[in-house]
């Protein structure tokens, strides 16, 4: 199932997230992108407690990052979060880490919805897949 769902968020670097040369430190992109999904999936209605109460975790499988400017202390980022596809367990969100009108970095996560007592790939709560399906792309 293609999804056309777009959510944006902002977040602060703050100044224990840059190194020596005042660049946002890449790692913490990770942590930006996590508060992106997180409150895409609250926009929709579910949130990751939702998910996990009903016995479903969803951890990540695969990350990407293209860098292409750097971000420092005390930018104003927009996270813009999209979510894009479902294909059975696995979920995939883009992202872009936006300053003024300028696109920072590009991201990617693919997460599986997994059985929290077997760790094994299951399908997504009913809940969230009735929520997601009116951004179905048809």
């Amino acid at each position: 199932m293609f999804i056309n769902f777009e959510c944006t968020t902002q977040v602060r670097v703050r100044y224990g997230e840059t190194d020596q040369m005042g660049y946002c430190y890449y790692g913490n992109y990770a942590q930006f992108f996590e508060v992106g999904r997180v409150e895409a999936l609250r926009s929709i209605g579910i949130s990751y407690k939702d998910i996990e109460a009903s016995g479903i975790m969803l951890p990540v499988s695969s990350y990407k990052v293209d860098f292409l400017a750097p971000a420092f202390y005390d930018d104003l980022l927009d996270i813009q979060t999209k979510i894009t596809k479902l294909e059975g367990a696995r979920l995939t969100f883009d992202y872009k880490a936006i300053r003024d009108s300028q696109t920072l970095a590009l991201g990617t996560t693919n997460l599986v919805f997994v059985d929290k007592k077997n760790m094994r790939p299951t399908r997504p709560p009913h809940n969230f897949l009735y929520l997601i399906q009116q951004f179905e792309i048809i």
